[in-house]
């Protein structure tokens, strides 16, 4: 299924602009970002071709079956209040029988852990993505080699260092496991290049190092030591860093590049913007999409703030979270079974047709 058959079939049943645009923070540059929510023909809601969402292929175009969006704000998502709580002017199509969802419905103390929890998710994100801006890894991946050291006395020497030393060729070591041990070989060396030894890695693309056949007898030059959690450990970041790189936004990413702040400010005013909306909602009651303070978030955008001073400013508005739930007068969860009888209705109206 489609956006475009959704609409075709007459299945939608609300649409609207969301993101910056309908938190009043968008400018020249913004994107338009759509979402909204359809429900399933008879047919297929009943049968074995359940749709739960579907998007187009930049993700800026959402659309939530009508089961599937109740679901989640049963869950107190944030996503999904906010798109329950879109400003009258962003609403494109909004069908009459979605006037019963009403806010009051959904809105619970709940919020406070979902709105809370996705901002600290979003910070760490940011946290990983400073990692990324300040500590670039170079195109040239490293090799097994590199995590590779040779124990001599009472020192560890790394393997390159220590072949470079002795003047050896590397094609010309041969690795035999230590029993008992982990990441511990014992190296041979062929000095006339007739054993066949193996190497210590097999090529530069390996993730291991390679063994090799000895004959009994043979003195062992020295014992190698491969710490293979460490090279997992850096393929894992190096993979991730290089993947960001080809994906990330590059108008976005030369944002972040010319505030030299180390972090995404996009990703952190938007933190900063949800963390205000749960303050106020624990506060009043009320869950107000449209910020007032656009001046100020789009300063933090801007990269006006450091990134300490954006955890400092995030942590206590955590704490005043905290406190206003215990004052607040929402209820403690949504009520599902009141949501769900709703649900039936609903359907039960929009299948009357068919």
């Amino acid at each position: 299924m489609t956006i475009q058959e959704i609409k075709e079939k007459g299945l939608l049943l609300f649409e609207c602009v969301s993101g910056s645009k309908a938190y009043g923070l968008d400018t020249p540059e913004s994107d338009t970002d759509l979402k909204g929510v359809f429900y399933l023909p008879k047919e297929q809601f009943f049968g074995l071709e359940y749709v739960a969402q579907v998007q187009n292929e930049t993700n800026d175009e959402v659309y939530y079956e009508l089961g599937r969006f109740m679901e989640l704000l049963l869950k107190s998502n944030p996503n999904m209040l906010e798109l329950l709580a879109t400003p009258e002017d962003c609403v494109l199509l909004k069908h009459p029988i979605m006037e019963r969802l009403t806010m009051e419905m959904f809105l619970s103390k709940q919020t406070k852990d979902t709105f809370a929890g996705y901002a600290v998710t979003q910070i760490r994100k940011a946290k990983g993505l400073k990692k990324k801006i300040v500590n670039p890894f170079p195109k040239e991946k490293k090799e097994v080699l590199d995590f590779c050291f040779v124990l001599q006395n009472y020192d560890v020497v790394p393997f390159r260092d220590w072949i470079k030393a002795q003047r050896y060729d590397e094609e010309r070591c041969g690795l035999i496991k230590l029993p008992h041990s982990k990441g511990l070989y014992a190296l041979f060396y062929d000095q006339m290049g007739t054993k066949g030894y193996k190497g210590v890695q097999k090529n530069s693309h390996s993730n291991e190092v390679s063994l090799s056949s000895v004959e009994e007898g043979e003195k062992v030059h020295v014992y190698l030591c491969f710490n293979a959690e460490s090279y997992s450990s850096y393929c894992k970041d190096y993979n991730a860093y290089w993947e960001w790189v080809e994906k990330r936004n590059q108008e976005r990413y030369a944002v972040n590049e010319k505030h030299q702040g180390g972090y995404d400010s996009k990703n952190m005013m938007h933190t900063i913007r949800l963390l205000q909306v749960a303050e106020e909602l624990m506060e009043t009651g009320k869950l107000n999409i449209r910020r007032q303070n656009r001046e100020d978030l789009l300063a933090i955008k801007a990269g006006n703030k450091s990134y300490e001073e954006l955890l400092l400013l995030a942590e206590n508005i955590l704490e005043r979270i905290e406190f206003g739930a215990k004052e607040s007068d929402l209820k403690d969860f949504p009520d599902i079974e009141k949501a769900e009888k709703l649900l039936i209705e609903m359907r039960e109206e929009l299948y009357s047709r068919y």
